[in-house]
């Protein structure tokens, strides 16, 4: 009897485990998806950003095919998944502005596949001024500290290559950058540069007037309400104005300007 009321006993948490991860797995599914109104950005299937990602009954197209090294220990990089989308579109977009270096890895990657006659223009804080920034009061601290790190490089991974020749490279903080001079003329804008909050509520504006009627926008690590909580808020708070998408299977979202 004993061991019988033990084996139910068992049976029954194991049960009980079961059902929690699957309530748990349902929970983060209707939370990702704005039933709960945590995640108020719409997912989407990368077609809806461009046609390019249509699948095939074999899966992507070979259209999709982009020249790609893996994030895979990369500081501050971006997922596969992530670096082949933005590859991919970089392949049709002749002028290319990215906010935040970093390693500029995904810097190289965007040049790599961009048209021969691209460029792409890249900003990054001076290595000597990493620890300075124009931040608010309601900035955390976190994303202080981990935009100091990640500009902390003056060579980067696109160095001495024959991409080097694309690229602009900006340095600077991205609120004191002047954006008029680049008014309407970027087909695609990523942003990636610091998490605060400020910054990217900042950086999203200047992205807004520098691209182009029919171009993109895609903002890197719309995480949730407890991971890059300054992009998490500051793209909610503009998805009311603006029709954001979140790039299924990624932490992108995008913006197309109308044409």
């Amino acid at each position: 009897m004993t061991t019988l009321f033990v084996v139910i006993i068992a049976l029954l948490a194991v049960a009980l485990a079961a059902a929690g991860i699957r309530i748990a797995q349902l929970r983060a599914k209707f939370q990702h998806r704005g039933t709960l109104g945590r995640w108020p950005i719409p997912r989407v299937h990368p077609s809806e950003i461009d046609p390019v990602f249509e699948p095939t009954p074999m899966g992507p197209s070979r259209e999709t095919e982009v020249a790609f090294i893996s994030g895979l220990n990369v500081p501050g990089g971006v997922s596969d998944a992530e670096t082949w989308v933005l590859s991919t579109l970089a392949k049709k977009s002749k002028r290319i502005f990215e906010l935040g270096t970093c390693t500029g890895k995904t810097t190289y990657l965007l040049a790599k596949n961009c048209p021969e006659d691209g460029e792409v223009v890249t900003i990054t804080l001076d290595p000597n001024e990493a620890a300075s920034g124009a931040y608010a009061a309601g900035d955390d601290a976190h994303d202080r500290r981990a935009a100091a790190r990640e500009s902390a490089y003056a060579t980067f991974y696109y160095t001495g290559t024959d991409a080097k020749p694309k690229i602009r490279q900006l340095f600077g903080d991205s609120k004191q950058f002047d954006e008029s001079p680049y008014a309407n003329s970027f087909d695609l804008i990523f942003i990636d540069g610091s998490h605060a909050e400020s910054y990217v509520e900042s950086d999203s504006r200047k992205a807004l007037k520098m691209v182009r009627p029919g171009g993109l926008i895609l903002w890197h690590d719309y995480r949730g309400p407890r991971r890059a909580k300054g992009v998490f808020r500051a793209l909610n708070r503009l998805a009311k104005e603006l029709p954001l998408k979140h790039i299924d299977g990624t932490t992108l979202v995008c913006y197309r300007r109308p044409k």
